[in-house]
This record gives C-alpha cells, structure tokens and sequence, in this order.
C-alpha cells in the first residue's frame, strides 16, 4: 500500500510510533524514524534492522521544536531519496498534573512537544511536497482530545489544539495536493498508558463497547491507510481509533 513512499516518523521508537515504522516498512515504504535521544533511536533501528534485514531504515534525534535542526534532518531525507512523501507526527508526552500544582513549565513542555513540533515539522515538509507536486501529513490526536481527561489538561489541550492544525492546514494545503488527517487512538497498550494509574483506566475500560483495549498494531493500520492512495480523497479528518469508547 505504500510501496516506495518516503516517510518519516517521529515518535517512533516505541509504542504506536515503532507499531507504525513496522508497518511502513511491510508496506514498501522507506522509512526515517525520529527519536529524542540517540540512544533510543539506536536501539529502534538496531531492532528494525534485525526484523526486517536488508531494509534500509535511517534513524535522527533532532528536537522537534528547532526548526533549524528539523530542517536539517529533512534536508538529509530529501537528499538520499528526493522526495517527502508522508509524514507522521507521532512524538507526544502526557502529564497528570494537577491543575493546582501545574507548574507552568511543565504545560509549556508538553505544548511545545505535542503542539508546536507538529507545526515546525509540518510547515518543513510541507514546502518539499508542495514542491514535488504533492504529499500526506498524519497527526497523531487522541480520545481525551474530544472528552478531556480529569487531571494533565495540557495534554488534552494540545491534541485539541493538534486537530484543530490538522483540520486547518487540510484546508490550507489542499491546493497543493497535500492532505492532512489526524488519528486519535483510544486506550491502547503502551508505555503511557501502563503509567497511569487503574483508577484512571479502569473506568475507561469499561466503555469501550468492543470490550478490550487497543493494541498499537490497530493504530498503525489507519496510519497505513490515510498515508495510502486508498485514501486520495480523504483530508480534514480526525479519525477515532478507540472501539467506541464514550460514544
């Protein structure tokens, strides 16, 4: 489905991010996966690479806020393979401040990860595809986008701010044959979610109608599909991923 696409991924060396570089790569698609340290990077490529032997898979750790470091790395992309086909902003961070406790630097962190690397990438590979006649930008959102989540509310807040970008920039960028979309996966099994507490999953749990948490394959394959021409004429959207979980 994406045979020969070039695709970078940030957030992707664990979790959601890794579940979508594997299925990238079993889709034909030549893969950059993006980090935030080089360690973490080293050990998710040295992982890919053994999965996948033979694979040409290339592996930064800029930070995502920069856009001069951002730029770079796209640089060096576009220059190997002459082309940004797709891509997926995964990189995010979750907090459970409270809100009488919420240090301010602390909401600026998680807004500038969550939020702001979305535009600084955004606006960075978007100039490549405008140029090369086309492309698919993928935002990772979230459940708690749409239902909010009782404590953390800079994490909701971005992601609401995340589909907002998203929704916009599909509009903007739609001239130049660039869509934009945004998943939102519902409970699914990472290390964010194995590190808040029961009582705050518990009862999430228990409204999801197909009765189990996510798993990040089931997310990756959206990212799959909207990053594929089957989805040509699919753009603006935020789509849910979570079993119908509240609704």
């Amino acid at each position: 489905m994406l045979e020969n696409k070039v695709a970078i991924i940030t957030g992707a060396t664990r979790g959601i991010g890794y579940a979508i570089a594997k299925r990238y790569i079993e889709n034909g698609a030549k893969v950059t996966i993006l980090g935030s340290r080089e360690e973490t990077v080293t050990k998710a490529l040295e992982s890919l690479r053994g999965e996948y032997p033979g694979v040409e898979i290339l592996g930064y750790y800029p930070k995502l806020d920069s856009e001069e470091e951002v730029a770079k790395v796209f640089a060096e992309v576009h220059a190997k393979y002459g082309r940004i086909d797709i891509l997926v902003n995964n990189a995010g961070v979750s907090a459970r401040d409270k809100i009488y406790d919420y240090a301010l630097d602390s909401f600026k962190n998680t807004v500038d990860l969550n939020l702001t690397s979305v535009f600084v990438t955004s606006k960075i590979a978007a100039s490549y595809m405008k140029e090369q006649g086309g492309g698919v930008i993928l935002n990772t959102s979230s459940m708690v986008s749409i239902y909010g989540q009782p404590s953390g509310v800079a994490y909701p807040a971005s992601k609401y701010a995340v589909n907002g970008l998203t929704k916009s920039l599909a509009r903007e960028l739609g001239k130049d044959n660039i869509r934009v979309n945004a998943v939102a996966p519902g409970i699914t099994k990472t290390d964010m979610v194995a590190n808040l507490p029961k009582e705050m999953i518990e009862p999430l749990i228990r409204t999801i109608p197909l009765g189990r948490v996510g798993e990040p394959e089931d997310v990756a394959n959206a990212f799959v599909f909207l990053g594929s021409d089957m989805a040509s004429y699919i753009t603006g959207v935020v789509l849910s991923v979570d079993g119908a979980a509240m609704n």
